[in-house]
């Protein structure tokens, strides 16, 4: 590793007073050198994403890393663009967030763990605003809170199923009323969103403002919407995030810049990166390349229906990640037939991948280019296939082994990504539904368009919730919170399963984050610890070096 501030210096020519070290290998970049470069020209955009994930996993941030560091290998400048690892999965079963092999992020360990505290950071901005919710109503309730229809949560970083709901304010009157609260994992925080969507210090300021926090304990026809701003808290959540917002600079294996900041997961949240790590990426670079989480009908669907028509942002070119395994995986194989090759099954898994090529080139209107990221266990067999069949369908593909080989493992990917992002017409962007039909139009056409999905249904109360927010925010945005490893939300069908249902069941308004949640099927806002947590395996020893972080 070199000191980080040097790197800046030397790579961008970024002043060493715009840089806040945390210690001699991360820094953050200031706000202010961000805005000094706004009349620069925006460099390229490269957005990965990847096929369904399974337990395997598919490399999607290491090729996200290697892929940054192939195009400036071969004479280009490129910076990589993630998102910061939740302690939920690090401790849990999915691990860090910081590539692997020799396309990875360092300092690894700080970076899976508490990196520069941007999470905790969040996660008191978030826990202020609870406790002034029910100190309001300690105090008097001036804002006539319903305590029945307050929305907002408590959160915290960790995978901990047991605080889903809880009862708070027991002990007597001197602890608060008593009312059923519960908490969601950070990653979930609404707080996050605006941390990733905000373009400055008064627009983050601002939408933590409109934060809607519950409602007025009046007649439904009545009720009224109590924000953030009504509890003047706006203010010191800002303050708690003064520093987070700000985008943290480290460097990968090869010594290239990369820019890790804010991290919503996609089966919950949005699942990208800070829209300021990704615009200073774009200013500094003739390439950015980001990540959008999990497969393609989440995240890349969410980086192009949220975070793009947000922010005005427009990717260039798609990178596609796949796996032999993976696609075995979707073909039926599990975990002990990954290793073993199964052309049967690798050719009914296709389908999957298909499917996430079709969402691209035909609903999002991007280039894509498929990665396939090589292991060592995939046979010369099973890579032909896949190739083949990718080659009868005009879709580029590279198989790449930046795992191994770091950036020149990588170098015919960055050809290909370059190539397809050069030729990429300027053209505006092109979302999943227009933005003036109603919510649940919009929740329609992306269950039937992405998932592949015959129908949706939504109890009567969500429908009626739905068709008020569509009235009182137009233009919104869904983000669809459901089961990943799946188009279907029953993570055992695989493939590219149609005629499925998509069932929602709750409907959740984020007005300072500009967009409304959809929950789908069983998934949990506050995931829980596996059978066997990967906090098992991690420790550290008498010098000080943590061990068996992945």
């Amino acid at each position: 590793m070199k000191p980080i501030v040097d790197l800046a210096k030397e790579k961008f020519g970024i002043p060493k007073e715009d840089l806040d070290p945390y210690g001699h290998y991360k820094a953050k970049l200031s706000l202010s050198y961000i805005d000094s470069l706004k009349d620069k020209p925006d460099g390229k955009l490269i957005l990965v994403t990847a096929m369904s994930p399974t337990p395997a996993g598919e490399g999607k941030t290491t090729t996200t890393i290697g892929l940054a560091d192939a195009i400036n290998s071969i004479g280009k400048t490129a910076i990589s663009c993630t998102r910061e690892p939740s302690l939920g999965p690090v401790f849990g079963s999915k691990g860090g967030a910081a590539g692997g092999g020799m396309a990875q992020v360092v300092p690894m360990e700080d970076i899976n763990l508490h990196f520069t505290g941007d999470f905790h950071a969040i996660s008191a901005s978030h826990n202020l605003l609870a406790a002034m919710i029910d100190n309001h109503i300690q105090q008097g309730n001036r804002l006539n809170f319903d305590p029945r229809l307050i929305t907002w949560k408590r959160v915290v970083d960790m995978n901990d199923r047991a605080l889903r709901k809880i009862t708070i304010g027991l002990g007597g009157t001197a602890n608060g009323i008593v009312r059923e609260d519960g908490f969601d994992i950070v990653v979930a925080s609404e707080v996050m969103a605006i941390l990733c969507l905000a373009t400055s210090i008064s627009d983050l300021k601002s939408r933590l403002g409109r934060i809607v926090v519950g409602q007025t304990n009046a007649p439904v026809k009545e009720r009224k919407h109590i924000y953030a701003s009504d509890l003047k808290a706006e203010g010191a959540m800002t303050a708690l995030l003064k520093d987070a917002l700000k985008p943290n600079v480290v460097q990968s294996m090869e010594n290239n810049v990369c820019l890790i900041h804010g991290g919503p997961f996609a089966n919950i949240a949005h699942g990208c990166n800070t829209y300021m790590a990704t615009k200073a990426a774009l200013k500094l670079a003739e390439y950015t390349v980001t990540e959008a989480g999990f497969g393609a009908d989440l995240g890349a669907e969410k980086f192009v229906d949220i975070k793009c028509q947000l922010t005005g942002l427009k990717p260039q070119a798609v990178c596609l990640v796949a796996t032999v395994k993976a696609l075995k995986h979707h073909g039926g194989s599990n975990a002990d037939g990954y290793k073993v090759e199964n052309l049967e099954n690798l050719r009914r898994g296709l389908s999957n991948l298909d499917k996430h090529i079709h969402n691209i080139r035909e609903h999002y209107k991007l280039p894509v280019v498929v990665s396939l990221n090589h292991f060592y266990h995939d046979t010369d067999a099973e890579v032909k296939l896949v190739m083949d069949h990718l080659n009868s369908k005009s879709v580029p593909a590279v198989v790449a082994k930046h795992w191994l080989l770091g950036s020149s493992g990588a170098q015919d990917l960055a050809n290909k990504i370059i190539t397809a992002a050069e030729a990429a017409v300027p053209s505006p962007l092109t979302t999943v539904y227009p933005p003036n039909i109603d919510l649940l139009d919009k929740i329609k056409a992306i269950a039937t368009k992405i998932y592949g999905a015959a129908e949706v249904t939504v109890p009567d109360n969500i429908k009626n919730r739905l068709a008020k927010w569509s009235k009182e925010f137009p233009g919104f945005p869904v983000c669809i919170a459901k089961n990943q490893n799946s188009f279907s939300t029953d993570a055992s069908k695989r493939g590219a399963p149609t005629g499925h249902t998509l069932e929602v069941r709750d409907a959740q308004l984020r007005n300072g984050a500009g967009f409304v949640v959809a929950i789908c099927g069983d998934i949990m806002t506050m995931p829980g610890l596996p059978k066997v947590p990967a906090a098992e395996a991690i420790d550290i020893d008498s010098s000080g070096k943590i061990v068996g972080l992945f």
